[in-house]
């Protein structure tokens, strides 16, 4: 099937930097707008801007006052709160995200400069610690004190972590950064800057760039940039020239597939920024990385020498953006630095390759290489795989979701009928949570949310990400890719959409001994006429049927919320199926299923939802309703009828006849 792909031990040190990496560039990437925000306000307000206004670029008086303006308050207070909360949120979701930034406001206040590295440190400190309090007291708050109880402890512990970071971290913090700081000058004023590119690109290859990049010198960038209105650190990673050159010469100089990718993995490269492109090239011919060292220390020197720099970071590393947050004097030196930057890299990769023996590893083995190494699937890495990765017979599938027992048991049975009807019923189709999956399925489909999640459990496998699991367009590609792989094994026509198989196949379900769907899905946990008017009240009130039905626990409704604030469980043709999380199966009392009609309609994340359907099962004894559910909801015509059902007998005898079918 897909390519295989190693599983390298999560223990390593590099393996260990690679997710701290992750964890500090979690925290930097979704605020990068922010960070683009300022740049553009710095060029062109600042008093040497293009645009200089004193109000806007705080610089000057006006009536006697200084002017505060937009680039200082965005530097010091806006960016290290978005960064503090983004990494609270990580730990904690929203109330660590508030008690990180509380805490990060004592660091930002004692230092009296931007505060980045104290926000990376306060902000998920914040959210662990308030997570660790929360812990102490769960489940032993009095009903109706809850609130209270969780108000003040956020407001009172945030308090004291604003005091600790104002007199114990600030200093600290202060320290570092100046410290930092002076290393990076020292290295500026002796000329070894450029040296950095000895760590720097080799890291990018191994990624292990994130922990450099923003963990370093993304803050230290941004403080200089803020003192002398750029910062050549910016672009000692982001430089798009080193891989740029290594491109072009596998352009003109390379071999087979490698040559004549080649020049389309530099479009992308060079104008969109996805420096991961050029990773396989280089490992394919190790030596490589020479040209990529000599080629950043020649950008970085030429910087260096030109007094060159960026506003601000440029995310990603495109020549777009890389121009975008140039300043105003440094246009020259930039483009002189990405140019030459090619051209050495161009130069010494060409040699390279010239000259060095044939001994070029197959760049889909590279590719896979690359992904053992970043410890996951890689989007880009896709691009070099051989189209027959899927080739030959598809023989298991599986549904993968948080919990495994709502969206990917419905999606599991509407995909099971499509391959029945295809002809193939030996395929086997079943439904799994992400964190029981192992590597031994053809194929697993994964709403798009989730699927980072799934594909390092499963590498061996061909991957599907669908955005919803009742009609994905993604289900008729997994029908042709088996009956392709049938083909492939010599006893299907690929292209005959009615096979022999489907004349001896019978068509039965395979959920295995299930109990009676009037157990699971009771006349009193249907209502024809929801009261509800938004998505949060209406997964309280399908929540609140099954708590009545003694079902389960009355705080799974709360983990009905957390599922779908991580994945939506919107299915389409108006349905979603709010369901708990995996963690909270040990609420469930007994397996039920709570259907409540909306005949107005509800706003699901931008999409119309006239049917919620509660989901709570145990041991797989929900899956018959929900197959029967998954029936009528792919049928348009039984979604209709289900519209206009006048009573709740009507909706069990429409469910009841299609188990029955």
């Amino acid at each position: 099937m897909a390519t295989q792909v190693e599983a390298r031990s999560g223990t390593s040190a590099r393996v260990r930097v690679q997710k701290f990496g992750t964890f500090l560039s979690g925290m930097i990437m979704p605020n990068i707008g922010a960070f683009i925000a300022w740049g553009i306000v710095t060029a062109l307000f600042i008093e040497k801007g293009w645009l200089p206004v004193p109000q806007l670029g705080g610089f000057g008086e006006t009536d006697g006052v200084a002017n505060v303006g937009l680039v200082g308050p965005m530097i010091t207070y806006l960016l290290p709160l978005l960064i503090a909360y983004t990494g609270g949120r990580m730990v904690y979701d929203v109330r660590g995200g508030v008690v990180g930034s509380i805490a990060t406001m004592g660091v930002i206040v004692g230092a009296g400069i931007p505060m980045f590295i104290g926000a990376m440190i306060m902000g998920p400190l914040g959210a662990w610690t308030m997570k660790r309090i929360d812990a102490i007291w769960e489940g032993r708050i009095k009903p109706g004190f809850e609130m209270l109880v969780n108000n003040f402890s956020a407001g009172i512990w945030g308090a004291i972590l604003a005091l600790i970071g104002f007199y114990g971290v600030s200093p600290l913090v202060l320290a570092f950064s100046t410290g930092a700081g002076n290393v990076v000058q020292w290295l500026v004023d002796n000329g070894l800057l450029p040296l950095t590119s000895i760590f720097i690109e080799p890291a990018k290859v191994l990624f292990l760039n994130n922990a450099i990049n923003h963990g370093v010198l993304t803050p230290l960038g941004v403080q200089q940039s803020l003192e002398q209105g750029k910062s050549i650190l910016f672009l000692l990673e982001a430089n798009p020239g080193p891989g740029l050159g290594i491109l072009l010469a596998y352009s003109f100089f390379g071999r087979g597939i490698a040559k004549a990718s080649a020049p389309g993995a530099a479009i992308i490269q060079f104008f969109g920024g996805i420096h991961e492109i050029y990773f396989p090239y280089v490992l394919m011919r190790p030596l490589l990385i020479l040209a990529a060292i000599a080629g950043g220390m020649t950008g970085i020197a030429t910087l260096s020498i030109t007094n060159a720099g960026l506003v601000a970071p440029a995310a990603p590393g495109s020549i777009i953006a890389v121009l975008a947050q140039t300043a105003r004097d440094s246009y020259f030196g930039v483009t002189l630095s990405v140019v030459l930057a090619t051209a050495v890299s161009f130069l010494v990769a060409s040699v390279i390759l010239k000259t060095g023996k044939d001994q070029e590893e197959d760049l889909a083995a590279a590719a896979a290489r690359m992904e053992s190494l970043k410890g996951k699937k890689s989007s880009v890495a896709g691009n070099f795989r051989s189209e027959s990765a899927t080739d030959g017979p598809i023989r298991s599938i599986v549904f993968a979701c948080d919990a495994g027992m709502g969206s990917s048991a419905m999606g599991a049975s509407v995909l099971r009928n499509k391959i029945r009807a295809a002809g193939f019923p030996d395929v086997k189709v079943t439904n799994l949570a992400i964190s029981s999956l192992k590597d031994d399925y053809d194929v697993v489909v994964t709403h798009q949310d989730l699927a980072a999640r799934a594909e390092p459990l499963t590498q061996g496998a061909t991957h599907v990400a669908v955005d919803n699991f009742m009609n994905s367009p993604r289900y008729d590609e997994i029908v042709d890719l088996i009956r392709a792989g049938a083909a492939a094994e010599g006893g299907v026509d690929p292209k005959d959409p009615t096979p022999a198989a489907v004349a001896s196949a019978a068509v039965t379900t395979d959920d295995g001994d299930m109990t009676d769907a009037g157990d699971v899905l009771a006349e009193e946990s249907i209502v024809l006429n929801g009261t509800a008017t938004t998505q949060e009240d209406a997964i309280d009130e399908a929540g609140r049927l099954l708590v009545a039905r003694g079902a389960v626990d009355s705080t799974y409704v709360e983990a009905m919320h957390e599922r779908e604030r991580s994945v939506p469980t919107y299915m389409g043709n108006f349905l979603a199926i709010p369901h708990g999380t995996n963690a909270a199966k040990d609420l469930i009392k007994r397996s039920a299923v709570s259907i409540v009609r909306y005949p107005e309609g509800i706003d699901w994340n931008g999409k119309q939802v006239k049917f919620v359907v509660g989901v709570a099962g145990v041991n797989n004894e929900h899956l018959s309703i929900l197959s029967a559910i998954a029936r009528v909801f792919s049928d348009k015509a039984q979604v209709a009828r289900l519209d206009e059902a006048a009573s709740v007998d009507e909706v069990l005898a429409l469910f009841g006849k299609v188990n029955a079918s």
